[in-house]
């Protein structure tokens, strides 16, 4: 490791110079970027929004992060952390030339200058935070706690890749960032990239210290260790001492990677995982900044968090204040009359596709290759007639995944991420063909763990979420499989990935990633032994708010229907795809061709379940969406034929959600007319769905036939109790379902009275039943399609 001389030092800081005035500018400056003439009032933006307390020092480890990518001609991604380093990020992609070649319009002169510094928060021109239209960039920071698990997941199967992740101490104190510092024992140096987290103590978050900042060196020391990390300390408020300092370490940490990745990708390596080096950077708040505003303290405290200079425009005391701190970044010594950025300077930046704002795995769909996918119907469930076949669907899906897994082993582009349910969640045929990753030590009874493998697990959502993101972000290819209940822990942060594909779809430069596909099961209608903890279907909700570009929502019924929907959602790009499937032994209602034309209809009539031809106008419409609600619609069905034989009753089975939306609010939306040949225009409509009936409601609530639309659904009722009392709980059971559509077929008179009685009596057995033998009757537990009416059974 060769010592850097004082004009290399020299330039470097000339360098973070002309980054921090290019943030300051973009921050606060509308007109004359370079200072050429006093700074006046209407050259200050009328509204100031921005946050100035961590952009030195993200600009300080963007500067050294170039030298090191120069010398050594290494590929490094920078997680930005901190939630609003936007001004930092555009800065310095700005003055290595990334972002004018993006962005043609911003140049490199003067007249660029002022572009930029001008759409900095401002309408019509860029957020204040690290975003989609911000190159190099695969993290949103519009909130804090995902930069390093995201870090991680660009890291895996990346291995000549290093993620340098810039940790804000305001970060640090979030849940998910803590345990994101795990993600270094599923990290597996032989085939994996490196992680290097730069952990950037300033001081204070908004208006309070931060937690880590206040700890001492030897106390964080004992920390990261405990983590299994080698902490190197860079701490100072002098820039030359500094920098001289960092660079020391960051060459420390730099050769320590490269040690630990060649003896990993020697023969013979043991496995054991190692010791990674990371970086505690103490820097004041708001460094460069003024020292004072107003006579209070602002560089080095929480009041340079934002605008330290907050009434530049109508005030002439701040804005000799603000004139000062621009100028002392002596711009004329950084820019040459043009206001091009002097090429001695420029010239430490690395080039081409080596600069961090042009690196391919930052706009991951430029590696991103198509999976190798196997023929779904191959691995089909042959079924009989409907109902006969008793199968567990995600199993099947397991199978599927398997041999997703063992086609793609060589490009190595498609990881399984859950919370330590793969097994329970009936995808275990995965196991045939890879191993949960694992770097700690291995026991000789442990099963299914190894360095190396596609599986992995860890009971925390928020790094499951984490690392797939990442990895999708970086060009490949993943599932999230998590139970139904707790899929809500990642809530903000499907929020966040929604945003940044709705954005990013509108960037031509920014080139479509693999979609994020959930599989939710262990689901609300058969989490009877868990309990109502685990019982909550809203998630779909919750996505259902997003742009209709972006998600889809699946509900598949059954096995084959599962198979196709999982093929399906492997094939797509740009989208959040939501699957919600049992896992527990249920009937199978179509063959493999029928499971295709109905899932690519979305919905669709089941003839072999109707009492009359589907050309022909029914009494009644009998609707699911969900797999528990399918089986409960044919069991009322299965009534309803027997004891009212003459009702003309047809059954509509939805698959893909989105479709009960219009074609002029979702892309998979059907027409009015698609809608009406399904439900009718004026039929009573008795719709099973798997979760809160409001949802089916506000999807179809213009549609001609709304109002006799009459959802059961989830309704905030469970317990500890059988399968069958959990849909009764809650009236999606059969007896409920049927008595719903009695009463609203008024002509069917006394008829019609004698089922509703028969339901009843029905309901008041199975609670008795229930609650005294601790199973449901055994008719419901024998329950087999298809019923037969009385004159069918002869009777």
């Amino acid at each position: 490791m060769a010592e850097l001389d004082d004009t290399q030092l020299g330039l470097m800081n000339l360098y973070w110079r002309a980054a921090n005035y290019v943030s300051v500018g973009q921050i606060y400056l509308m007109d004359n970027p370079l200072l050429r003439k006093p700074l006046k009032a209407e050259d200050v933006k009328p509204r100031l929004l921005g946050h100035w307390g961590t952009t030195p020092g993200l600009n300080f480890i963007y500067v050294h992060l170039n030298r090191v990518i120069r010398e050594r001609g290494t590929d490094v991604l920078y997680i930005c952390g901190p939630g609003h380093g936007g001004p930092a990020m555009v800065a310095n992609t700005y003055l290595e030339g990334s972002y004018s070649e993006i962005y043609p319009g911003i140049t490199q002169d003067e007249a660029g200058l002022q572009k930029l510094f001008r759409q900095f928060s401002f309408p019509g021109g860029v957020p204040s935070h690290v975003a989609p239209e911000t190159p190099g960039s695969i993290h949103e920071g519009g909130e804090l706690g995902y930069a390093l698990v995201h870090a991680f997941g660009a890291a895996f199967d990346n291995p000549d890749l290093t993620v340098a992740c810039v940790v804000g101490d305001g970060e640090a104190e979030t849940g998910p960032l803590a345990a994101a510092w795990h993600s270094n024992r599923f990290l597996n140096p032989q085939v994996d990239g490196a992680v290097l987290p730069i952990l950037h103590l300033n001081g204070y978050k908004i208006a309070n210290p931060a937690l880590l900042a206040r700890m001492s060196e030897a106390e964080l020391s004992d920390l990261f260790r405990g983590y299994g990390y080698e902490p190197l300390f860079v701490e100072g408020h002098e820039p030359i001492p500094m920098h001289r300092t960092m660079a020391e370490s960051l060459d420390l940490a730099m050769d320590r990677i490269r040690d630990i990745q060649r003896e990993a990708r020697k023969e013979g390596w043991s496995g054991e995982r190692p010791r990674w080096p990371m970086i505690i950077l103490r820097s004041p708040k708001g460094w460069t900044g003024p020292k004072e505003v107003d006579g209070k303290k602002v560089e080095d405290f929480w009041r340079s968090h934002q605008v330290p200079v907050s009434n530049a425009r109508g005030d002439a005391t701040h804005r000799k204040i603000l004139e000062e701190w621009l100028r002392s970044y002596r711009p004329q010594e950084l820019f040459d009359g043009k206001g091009r950025f002097l090429p001695e300077i420029a010239a430490l930046a690395p080039e081409g596709a080596k600069r961090m704002g042009a690196l391919p795995h930052a706009n991951g769909g430029l590696l991103k290759k198509d999976l190798i996918l196997p023929d779904w119907k191959s691995l089909a469930l042959d079924i009989g007639q409907p109902g006969e076949t008793i199968a567990e669907a995600t199993r099947l899906m397991g199978a599927y995944l398997r041999e997703v897994i063992r086609l793609n082993a060589e490009a190595r582009n498609f990881r399984l991420m859950g919370p330590d349910e793969t097994a329970s969640n009936r995808l275990d045929a995965v196991f045939e063909v890879t191993n949960r990753v694992w770097m700690e030590k291995i026991e000789s009874y442990d099963v299914h763990l190894a360095c190396e493998g596609r599986v992995m697990e860890v009971l925390s959502e928020h790094l499951c979420q984490g690392w797939l993101e990442g990895y999708l972000l970086t060009g490949r290819h993943g599932v999230f499989s998590c139970y139904e209940a707790f899929i809500h822990i990642v809530d903000s942060m499907v929020n966040q990935h929604a945003k940044w594909l709705k954005v990013s779809a509108e960037l031509p430069w920014r080139k479509p990633i693999a979609s994020l596909n959930y599989l939710l099961t262990s689901h609300v209608w058969r989490q009877d032994h868990n309990g109502f903890s685990h019982q909550d279907p809203g998630f779909a909700d919750f996505v259902a708010n997003k742009k209709a570009d972006i998600v889809r929502l699946y509900f598949p019924p059954d096995a084959n229907t599962l198979l196709w929907v999982t093929d399906h959602c492997l094939r797509t790009w740009n989208r959040i795809n939501v699957i919600t499937a049992g896992k527990q032994p249920q009937p199978q209602w179509l063959t493999a061709e029928q499971a295709e034309r109905h899932c690519e209809a979305g919905a669709g009539i089941w003839e072999w379940a109707c009492t009359c031809p589907a050309d022909e106008e029914p009494d009644v419409v009998m609707a699911c969406c969900g797999d528990v609600p399918t089986l409960e619609i044919l069991a009322a069905v299965g009534l309803l034929r027997r004891e009212l034989p003459d009702l003309r009753i047809r059954v509509v089975n939805v698959v893909d959600l989105m479709t009960l939306q219009s074609h002029t609010t979702h892309p998979h939306g059907f027409t009015d007319d698609e809608f009406d040949a399904l439900f009718t225009k004026e039929k009573p409509v008795i719709f099973a769905y798997h979760g809160y009936p409001y949802l089916i409601h506000r999807l179809t609530y213009k549609r001609t036939n709304h109002a006799n639309f009459h959802v059961h659904g989830f309704q905030e009722e469970g317990t500890t109790t059988t399968p069958f009392d959990m849909a009764v709980m809650n009236e999606l059971d059969r007896f409920h379902l049927v008595i719903a559509a009695v009463r609203r077929l008024p002509n069917l008179g006394m008829g019609g009275e004698r089922v509703i009685g028969r339901c009843e009596q029905a309901l008041a057995e199975h609670a008795s039943y229930a609650r005294q033998y601790g199973e449901d009757m055994p008719e419901i537990r024998e329950w087999s399609w298809p019923y037969k009416t009385a004159a069918e059974a002869g009777d």
